[in-house]
């Protein structure tokens, strides 16, 4: 081969090693063998010209100095040489041949030449450092693995950083340095983590993972760093591999990066881009969309403060909202002048206006500095948006501390910036559209009392022209009684900022008054709102015509039911009537002939359609809720075991009857007569409903109705409650059945077998005593109805032991106030029988003068329904004289006495008529021995 300038650099096998560095054409070199070299180590470099053709050798010598090395090298080799084909000369087989080949003595160089040569700017800076305070030691000292790896990165387009040994020594080439910023060159040589100390923890992890013999891959790795002294937001592909030292342990871990900032902010760009036309596209108004283009910009950019301002040629700009977090809201009308001649005239220009840091930035005027930190804005970027040559918004995005904006985020706010723009054209100009086709009456209005914009329904609906009404204050169209009601709203509104509603009379140009219903909202500056109107002059009409058609339906509905009730009383009262009058009839011609055998058979009969006609009336008085009701504290599991051999009687053996009686159960509130007549009419109508053999369940429970349930149940309020179920295996019923089980008269049952007055009876018992009922049912599946009766916080009373005996009297005197002649004779012609003196009065006029005479009266028994002071305020009159009076209220019906617990007072009683004279006889000596 031809001669070559060659770099010695160590030994292998018995030749020394060389490194082509300069190719010559000068013939060969043979290289001495390692016999002729003894001693020479890894110490100093030096290079020797031998032969006329300059062959340069590097070489290390470790313990003998220069000039022993040069004697060495000079011996082993001959001066002979041989001539080539070429003219040239080349050595002889297995030695060197030399003329006179003098030995240049130059400078010593460093061997790291070798391994830092082609590095770059960063390699220079490693040869020029002094290593040897560092944890790496001098330069000279460095493992082979260490300046092996060097070598590589070194010569790498690729921004390649190594973390050298525990500390992470960092040793990077100069595409990384090009990353680092202004960390560069401080960070070379230096610990990662006081390099980088925002990415502490970070880079500890992987400096363990990578000395652990692990490898690890980041891909689009987000990271804030602060490589130019501010925040920076950069996305990095990274991928870390463990060095590893001459006995193959990791030392070090290499990491090649890749920024990916631009890539990523692109797609997250194109993405959040997309997105935001789809948020924006059903939106109707531009506040609507300024709105949610803030929110969405300013999470996306982490942003402290976010805004879309419309600005007047005056160069005002109105935020009407924004978004703000960690910062206060700047809502309101600002000026871009305040700004300084700098920027005002970048606005113009219709550049985006990027401003890194608000206190140092030289284009901010003092006064416009001052403002924006005190709002808080350390950093922003300020995009205007045109229509041809005007401006017409602005968009905003701040931060509260300086921040690094990048080229990315610029580009990103200019571009929503100009959807936002036509987001809001795309609104007003559907806005507009609406504006001009609303029937309703639509105004922009200040609080001073005039309009500044109304659209063409208020020519339309009250006759005036545009001119008319905005030239004159609001309030002269006005109905006189309206106008202070209406400015009163309007000013609270102005005060709280709140969206008001409220009707007044407005004028027409016909001089007729139109009755509008207004919503009215502030806007943002404070001195204007929006009114919206609607003419309620039609809908009135039309509800008035409405309301007659109902009323007549109602009244047509009521003398429907009216009528179905009426036929249906007067079909049973028929009925009972008959076997009255009936008996009473052949009573009277039995006795007449002498034949008394068969009067006590026709006393029976007439009794028994006389009890009769009384179950009816007390059913009917139940339906209509105006029966007298005696609410007590009761044990609703004492009153169905009390029933229970009742029950079994009635129902027969084909019906089983079962009870399931919870045991802790709570007290109820109810009466017990009544609440006993529902249960055995519920009983026996699950009964009717199981031909041949079934199942009657009669089950107790204790259940608490919340406000949610008690919404769709009218009447019934919140609160616990006692539930009393009876449960059937009958045929059920259909949904259109169920929808009638409580109208008065209604029955499945066949003609004769019932009057249907039980259910009704028992919705208006439940309804009246503060309950419910409901009823749940399936064809083929049976019926369960549900008695819910209130709880009861009281103790329940001890049962009284029935009297077999007639209370009698011992002469007490009793006044009778009845109007009715036929009870009233019988009523005391019973008392003064068994033993009481009687005294007697039509009505409340004619007892009042006895009742405050000195006449002895020791029991005043009245009817509540007297014609003119009713039978209540008798007796209140009366104990204003008499205040230990006792009272017994007697009553078919009355309306204020339908409850006893809240229309009796201490020492008076009620009995409901009809009642037998036994039943008279006990209630008044239970009243004299109280």
């Amino acid at each position: 081969m031809g001669s070559e300038i060659c770099a010695l650099s160590g030994w292998k096998g018995s030749k020394i090693e060389l490194e082509v560095v300069y190719p010559m054409a000068y013939g060969t070199f043979q290289v001495p063998t390692r016999e002729n070299f003894q001693g020479i180590g890894a110490a100093d470099r030096r290079l020797i010209a031998i032969t006329n053709c300059p062959i340069l050798i590097a070489m290390r010598f470790a313990k003998i100095s220069i000039r022993k090395a040069e004697a060495a090298l000079e011996r082993s080799i001959t001066s002979a040489h041989e001539p080539t084909t070429h003219g040239n000369s080349r050595p002889l087989s297995g030695s060197c041949y030399m003329s006179t080949a003098p030995i240049i003595d130059f400078p010593s160089v460093r061997t790291t030449a070798q391994f830092l040569s082609g590095g770059g700017n960063c390699a220079r800076l490693i040869a020029d450092r002094d290593w040897s305070a560092t944890s790496l030691g001098p330069i000279e000292r460095w493992p082979h693995s260490l300046t092996s790896a060097l070598s590589i990165l070194l010569r790498s387009r690729v921004p390649i950083v190594m973390l050298w040994g525990q500390d992470g020594v960092m040793l990077y080439n100069d595409a990384y340095s090009e990353f680092a910023g202004n960390r560069h060159p401080a960070s070379l040589g230096s610990n990662v983590r006081e390099s980088w100390p925002e990415l502490a923890d970070f880079n500890d992890t992987v400096l363990a993972e990578g000395l652990a013999g692990n490898t690890l891959h980041f891909r689009d790795q987000e990271l804030t760093i602060l490589r130019n002294g501010l925040p920076e937001t950069v996305w990095m592909d990274l991928n870390y591999s463990p060095v590893l030292d001459d006995d193959g342990m990791p030392t070090g871990v290499i990491c090649f990066l890749a920024d990916t900032t631009e890539r990523v902010a692109a797609e997250r760009r194109a993405e959040f881009l997309l997105a935001l036309s789809d948020e924006l596209r059903p939106l109707t108004t531009p506040a609507d969309i300024m709105n949610r283009t803030a929110a969405s910009l300013g999470e996306l950019l982490g942003a402290s403060r976010v805004f879309y301002a419309e600005i007047t040629d005056a160069g005002m700009m109105t935020v009407e909202r924004d978004y703000a977090r960690g910062v206060a809201s700047i809502v309101g009308v600002h000026s871009l002048a305040s700004f300084g001649p700098d920027l005002l005239a970048a606005y113009r220009a219709g550049e985006p206006v990027v401003v890194r840091n608000v206190g140092e930035d030289e284009r901010l005027s003092d006064p416009a500095r001052s403002g924006l930190t005190s709002r808080e804005v350390g950093a922003f970027i300020d995009v205007v948006l045109f229509n041809e040559a005007q401006w017409v918004g602005l968009l905003a995005v701040q931060n509260a501390s300086p921040r690094i904006w990048s080229e990315a985020e610029e580009r990103l706010v200019q571009e929503v910036g100009e959807r936002v723009k036509v987001a809001i054209e795309r609104a007003r100009a559907e806005r507009d559209r609406l504006w001009d086709l609303s029937q309703d009456m639509l105004a922009r209005a200040d609080f001073a009392g005039m309009m500044s914009a109304v659209n063409p329904a208020w020519t339309k609906v009250l006759g005036w022209s545009e001119t008319d009404l905005l030239t004159r204050g609001y309030a002269t169209f006005m109905h006189p009684d309206d106008v202070v009601p209406t400015t009163d709203a309007i000013a609270e509104m102005a005060v709280t900022g709140k969206p008001a509603r409220f009707e007044n009379r407005i004028a027409t140009r016909d001089g007729d008054w139109r009755h509008i219903e207004w919503t009215v909202a502030p806007e943002p500056d404070g001195e204007n709102f929006v009114a919206v109107g609607r003419d309620l002059s039609d809908a009135r009409a039309r509800a008035a015509e409405l309301e007659t058609a109902q009323e007549a339906l109602r009244q047509s509905q009521k003398m429907e039911a009216v009528g179905q009730l009426t036929g249906g009383i007067a079909h049973d009262f028929n009925n009972m009537l008959t076997g009255i009058i009936g008996s009473v009839d052949l009573i009277q011609r039995n006795i007449g002939a002498g034949r008394l055998e068969r009067v006590d058979r026709y006393i029976d009969a007439a009794n028994a359609s006389a009890q009769r006609a009384a179950a009816l009336t007390s059913r009917l008085l139940a339906f209509g809720r105006r029966q007298s009701l005696d609410l007590r504290a009761l044990d609703i599991n004492a009153l169905v075991r009390s029933m229970t051999e009742l029950l079994d009687r009635t129902l027969g053996e084909q019906t089983a009857l079962e009870t399931h009686l919870k045991p802790d159960l709570w007290v109820a509130s109810s009466d017990a007569n009544q609440l006993e007549s529902a249960l055995l009419n519920l009983c026996i109508n699950a009964r009717d409903a199981m031909p041949g053999r079934g199942k009657l369940v009669v089950e107790t429970d204790n259940v608490i109705l919340d406000e949610h349930y008690t919404t769709n149940h009218p009447g019934l309020t919140p609160g616990n409650y006692v539930v009393l179920s009876v449960s059937d295996t009958g045929i059920g019923m259909s949904a259109s059945i169920l929808e009638k089980v409580f109208e008065p008269f209604f029955t499945t049952k066949p003609v004769g077998q019932g009057t249907g007055l039980g259910l009704s009876m028992i919705y208006g018992f439940a309804k009246q005593s503060g309950g419910h009922v409901r009823i749940y049912s399936e064809l083929g599946m049976g019926t369960t109805v549900k008695l819910f009766i209130p709880r009861s916080h009281e103790a329940t009373e001890p049962a009284a032991a029935p009297k077999t005996e007639i209370a009698s009297g011992q002469g007490e005197m009793v006044l009778v106030v009845e109007d009715d002649p036929s009870v009233r004779l019988i009523v005391t012609e019973v008392l003064e029988e068994i033993g009481y003196g009687v005294i007697e009065a039509l009505d409340a006029t004619a007892a009042l003068p006895m009742l405050r005479s000195d006449m002895s009266i020791d029991l005043l028994i009245t009817d509540v329904g007297l014609p003119g002071i009713n039978g209540r305020q008798l007796a209140e009159i009366a104990r204003e004289t008499r205040p230990d009076l006792k009272v017994l209220f007697i009553t078919g019906y009355a309306q204020n006495a339908a409850v006893r617990s809240g229309f009796l007072d201490e020492g008076m009683d009620m009995l409901t008529k009809p009642f037998a004279m036994d039943a008279l006889a006990m209630k008044i000596r239970n009243i004299f021995d109280s």
